[in-house]
């Protein structure tokens, strides 16, 4: 993996709100083909380090790069929209399920697509033949995204009704329908219980064996041990560790950040 092209860069990334440093001087890295898990105590600023890296957020100062291995071309996506940055290859879902309720599970993948479409006003008004082939061509990759996130026979029905787990698992598939070669996924086991989550890892291995790398934010400690293959850990802002899962297990500046006491080295 250590041989693997670099797919995210980011260098001394900080953002403050007022007088407080959300993130101080913060290096993360991921390589084609890994999961990476970002951890910490809850306000160590992770989520706020996603928001800075999917444009939710402008950092204070730092530099973000995103390099698509699929074309090889590095851009620097500080400043840039969300929607640019997803553009660019880089998707994610959210903490607090962003799913539209009353539509179907077929639409909300297939809005997912909208990046990647090239008909506009005309096309949508007039229905042209070009239109009509795109529209199809939409339907039938969303239908596969679902089948590989084990959700289509369950197509016709609304997001609201689908259990939590499925839930879950439809706004990864949208993320998906944007074709990112990076995923981020912000406590995708959030609330699921032990079968929800067994499917969720993998779901994560399938993506990630399919070409995706993935970063995640995850507190179920025995799910980041058993799926990262590196581990950066936060608290109070700063980055504090980071390793294989076993370096991190014993680094005694984690076990202090989340026992708050220190341990012998």
């Amino acid at each position: 993996m250590s041989d693997s092209p670099l797919i995210l860069q980011v260098q001394g990334l900080s953002k403050n709100f007022g007088g407080v440093k959300a993130i101080d001087n913060v290096d993360l890295d991921i390589r084609q083909g890994e999961i990476v898990a970002l951890i910490g105590p809850n306000g160590a600023g992770k989520t706020t380090f996603f928001n800075c890296l999917t444009g939710i957020y402008s950092p204070t100062s730092g530099e973000i790069d995103l390099s698509d291995p699929r074309t090889g071309k590095t851009t620097r996506v500080n400043g840039k929209k969300p929607n640019k940055i997803t553009e660019i290859g880089m998707a994610r879902t959210f903490q607090n399920i962003r799913l539209f309720p009353t539509m179907s599970v077929l639409e909300n993948v297939m809005i997912g697509r909208h990046c990647r479409t090239k008909a506009f006003i005309f096309g949508a008004i007039f229905r042209n033949a070009a239109t009509r082939r795109e529209e199809a061509a939409i339907i039938e990759c969303s239908y596969d995204i679902l089948k590989q996130v084990g959700l289509h026979k369950q197509v016709n029905e609304q997001a609201r009704n689908l259990s939590y787990g499925a839930q879950r698992r439809l706004e990864i598939a949208r993320a998906l329908a944007t074709e990112p070669f990076l995923l981020l996924l912000d406590e995708p086991a959030a609330g699921m219980n032990p079968k929800e989550t067994e499917e969720l890892v993998a779901l994560i291995r399938l993506i990630c064996s399919e070409g995706h790398s993935i970063l995640l934010i995850e507190h179920d400690m025995k799910l980041v041990m058993t799926l990262s293959d590196r581990i950066f850990v936060m608290d109070y802002g700063k980055k504090i560790a980071q390793g294989t899962p076993e370096e991190v297990r014993a680094n005694p500046a984690v076990i202090k950040a989340y026992l708050g006491e220190d341990v012998d080295a």
